[in-house]
């Protein structure tokens, strides 16, 4: 078993359990301690885990959903990678929507000064960034500001959405699975993302691999509504091969 699938096999047991012990895990998986506690401190890294004594515990325990600052602050090597990579999914001229995240706002901070884009976004935080930018015509979307995650969400956000056509729809999403699809824990931002993904020509989900066999409450669309996901190589090849059975391309930045 590879380290990508025994991580992603951790957060399950997590998840499922509440907690992980390394103990426990060891005698499971087959291997030492040892490597059972850098498996543990690389999901730590990621944001996914918090380590405690004897084990872990998944962050969902302690935060029901990251705030926009935390998820700020969790912006790992993988999502750097993810957002260089997809700057070369964008068209040179075009109109571009820009979901709500920490991906999506990485991706919009490399975005160089001599594109001619149209942005639409329902993120404040993107927003801002890119008010002064030389190259975008920039919409946003209005509605009510979830103060978790700085997006506009609501019935104005989804009316002014379905009179839209854009060229690409960069979505981020809280977990994703080949069962599930694309999921979020919030009903009201899963209503502004399925309107997203409808009104694009090509629609492209940008996440790292931890979220991959993670599942919330609220199913915004299924993978075959989507043309391509990003993420990072920790991906284990039958996750990306189940993914990519169901409709979408897979590309590992």
């Amino acid at each position: 078993m590879y380290a990508a699938e025994r991580q992603q096999r951790i957060m399950r047991e997590a998840r499922e359990a509440g907690r992980v012990e390394v103990v426990l895990l060891a005698e499971q998986l087959g291997v030492a301690t040892e490597t059972i506690r850098r498996d543990l401190t690389a999901l730590e890294r990621r944001g996914t885990l918090r380590r405690v004594h004897g084990g872990a515990i998944p962050v969902e325990r302690l935060e029901l959903e990251p705030t926009l600052a935390t998820r700020a602050g969790r912006l790992t090597e993988e999502k750097r990678r993810i957002a260089a990579r997809a700057l070369e999914l964008l068209p040179r001229e075009g109109t571009v929507l820009f979901d709500a995240g920490s991906t999506t706002a990485a991706i919009v901070d490399l975005l160089p000064p001599d594109i001619d884009l149209t942005v639409v976004t329902n993120s404040i935080p993107i927003a801002v960034a890119l008010e002064n930018h030389p190259g975008v015509n920039l919409y946003l979307l209005g509605g009510r500001v979830r103060g978790v995650t700085g997006a506009a969400v609501g019935e104005w956000a989804t009316k002014a959405l379905a009179d839209l056509v854009v060229d690409l729809a960069v979505l981020g999403a809280n977990g994703f699975s080949a069962a599930r699809g694309l999921t979020t824990p919030d009903q009201s931002e899963c209503q502004v993302k399925r309107a997203m993904v409808a009104v694009a020509r090509r629609a492209v989900l940008v996440s790292d691999s931890s979220k991959a066999g993670d599942d919330h409450m609220h199913r915004f669309a299924h993978l075959s509504d989507i043309d391509l996901v990003l993420t990072d190589a920790g991906l284990g090849e039958d996750v990306a091969a189940e993914i990519r059975a169901a409709g979408p391309e897979v590309v590992l930045a």
